[in-house]
């Protein structure tokens, strides 16, 4: 672009720069979103149009195995970065980093989840592609030189588009916006969110077609099945409890293998197994959630490997409690295992079926001639407001995949119950879980949010002039004389701290010179009231602070080597300044 445009643009009213570039970031975001989704759907229809029954089973079981390795060798030899748990790393890009994310980001993800969901890995595609819009934003934004506050903004604004490209629903990717990145959302912000979000839908409406994700037979509400909507809501608030924690425990323990590549043989085994016993479990699964949401069962078990047991009436919602359950095994073998995809499509999948399992059981049960599909499209909606902790997501998003505006009581209903059932136990969403035990998260409090963003190391001073213990008191008044400060920390050669001598401490002998020689450092400091370390948390310096009323405290590193001094009034100043870009409209 040539430099005087470039200038022009630079040059534009803030609000106006934003549209402009809001704009821009709609148009890739969408244009990124159709690019995953068309390539998922190439490699997927490339491996599996032309094999033959007898060769399907054995298909299932190598082909997510050999997707996870081809992912896990693009990452290790050719990223060379963790690019996994994409909505994860962009809530720590705005807590940490200040909204910066690699350019690298741009793509990496795209092909990777590609790879990893086209060869049937059992995980979605929504997350990496909210990384790869968060990305877009971060790195147009940082190259105009734009501040925190707008940075942050265009990341969401990547967020809101790849939400709205991949799922042609504007107003979720808002939403989405709101409950889970920005913490402080304003008027002037919620322009460019949609902006950028109707952007990205138009541009996938126009290549992908102006259909809705997920078609749906749904019969008209009625009022008197509000009790069982009820009962779906508390069961996907427990399920979603299930989830998270199993989840995560999971990951934790898969990764305890240090061998890589023994991790992933071990898991693409378990994964093939899985898939080879349950087929719904091969990919994102969106097939076999498609036919459950037409009334199409046969073609959602998609397996013929049960033979006469496929005929008994309880089969179909054992078979389909198994498949709920078991894909967030498959789930986390596939990311744990070397795969790269998100959370999002797999509680979409198993929302649906639970829907369908309890309306179906209750059917088979007498108890009432329930709606299906209804269940399993409001499902949808349940489990994502209780494992994402956003309910209001979940409702406008299954409203607008589906078409099922019509549903949209049951849809509050269920997804309000499921919020409040998994809250009470389970506070964080699976999103914000690993990251809020560190500190590192940004909540909807500007004050605590604020000091989530500042930093120990940011705010070090480190202009006080140092002294040994063995010095005399004639050095140390030399050493007072050069200096701007009144405390002068004391310490060894290998520069730990040994304590603190003040301005104070020797004042009422400074001017003695018969104690020159005969007095040392080691006899005039003291021990420092408390200390900080230097990735310690803001939060927690300030609580010592408190503590102990001090208005210096010394920074140690991890080997208690000295620092520098943190002070209150320069944090106090980093705050003002902070919380005026946090909170300004």
């Amino acid at each position: 672009m040539p430099k005087k445009i470039w200038t022009k643009i630079k040059s534009l009213p803030e609000p106006t720069l934003l549209l402009l570039l809001s704009l821009v970031i709609g148009l890739l975001s969408g244009l990124a979103a159709v690019i995953l989704k068309s390539s998922i759907a190439f490699i997927k229809d490339l491996l599996t149009t032309h094999v033959s029954v007898q060769a399907e089973s054995l298909a299932y079981f190598l082909l997510p195995g050999t997707g996870m390795l081809l992912s896990l060798l693009f990452v290790r030899y050719f990223v060379k970065d963790n690019i996994s748990h994409g909505v994860t790393r962009v809530l720590e890009s705005i807590s940490v980093s200040k909204s910066r994310i690699k350019p690298h980001n741009c793509y990496t993800s795209i092909i990777s989840s590609a790879l990893t969901i086209g060869f049937g890995g059992s995980v979605g595609a929504e997350a990496p592609i909210v990384y790869t819009g968060a990305a877009i934003g971060s790195n147009v934004g940082r190259s105009l030189g734009l501040n925190y506050r707008s940075v942050t903004l265009l990341v969401c604004c990547g967020t809101a588009a790849a939400i709205a490209g991949i799922f042609k629903a504007p107003l979720a990717g808002v939403l989405f916006c709101f409950e889970i990145l920005l913490f402080n959302l304003t008027i002037g912000s919620l322009i460019p969110l949609l902006t950028a979000s109707i952007t990205a839908t138009v541009v996938s409406s126009l290549i992908m077609g102006d259909g809705v994700s997920f078609a749906s037979s749904t019969a008209p509400f009625q009022i008197t099945n509000i009790p069982y909507y009820l009962i779906l809501g508390i069961v996907c608030g427990f399920t979603s409890i299930f989830f998270t924690r199993t989840t995560l425990m999971l990951e934790s323990r898969i990764k305890r293998i240090h061998n890589i590549y023994t991790r992933w043989a071990f898991s693409a085994l378990i994964l093939g197994v899985l898939i080879l016993l349950f087929p719904p479990l091969y990919g994102e699964g969106y097939g076999s959630l498609s036919a459950l949401l037409n009334n199409n069962v046969e073609g959602a078990v998609d397996s013929l490997i049960y033979g006469p047991l496929s005929r008994n009436p309880w089969f179909i919602p054992i078979f389909f409690t198994a498949v709920l359950l078991l894909k967030v095994f498959a789930m986390s073998f596939t990311n744990a295992g070397g795969g790269v995809g998100g959370t999002f499509g797999p509680t979409l999948f198993m929302g649906g079926i639970l829907g369908f399992v309890i309306s179906r059981a209750l059917n088979l049960a007498g108890v009432s001639g329930l709606p299906e599909s209804n269940f399993a499209l409001v499902g949808m909606a349940g489990l994502m407001a209780g494992v994402m902790k956003a309910p209001m997501t979940a409702i406008f998003l299954i409203a607008e995949i589906t078409g099922g505006y019509q549903l949209l009581v049951p849809l509050i209903i269920t997804a309000v119950c499921s919020f409040v059932t998994a809250r009470g136990f389970e506070p964080y969403s699976i999103y914000t879980k690993r990251i809020a035990r560190e500190g590192k998260l940004l909540t909807h409090d500007s004050d605590q949010a604020v000091l989530t963003l500042l930093k120990t190391s940011d705010l070090i001073e480190n202009d006080f002039m140092t002294v040994n213990p063995h010095d005399s008191l004639e050095h140390l008044v030399h050493v007072v004389e050069q200096s701007s400060r009144n405390l002068f920390p004391v310490t060894d050669l290998e520069g730990c701290l040994q304590g603190v001598v003040s301005l104070d401490d020797i004042r009422p002998i400074m001017f003695r010179r018969e104690l020159y020689g005969n007095v040392f450092v080691y006899e005039l400091m003291h021990r420092p009231v408390e200390y900080v370390f230097i990735d310690e948390r803001m939060e927690s310096v300030m609580e010592k602070f408190e503590r102990t009323d001090a208005w210096n405290l010394p920074v140690l590193d991890e080997k208690f080597r000295y620092m520098g001094f943190v002070s209150k009034s320069r944090i106090l100043s980093a705050y003002r300044e902070q919380l005026s870009q946090v909170s300004h409209e």
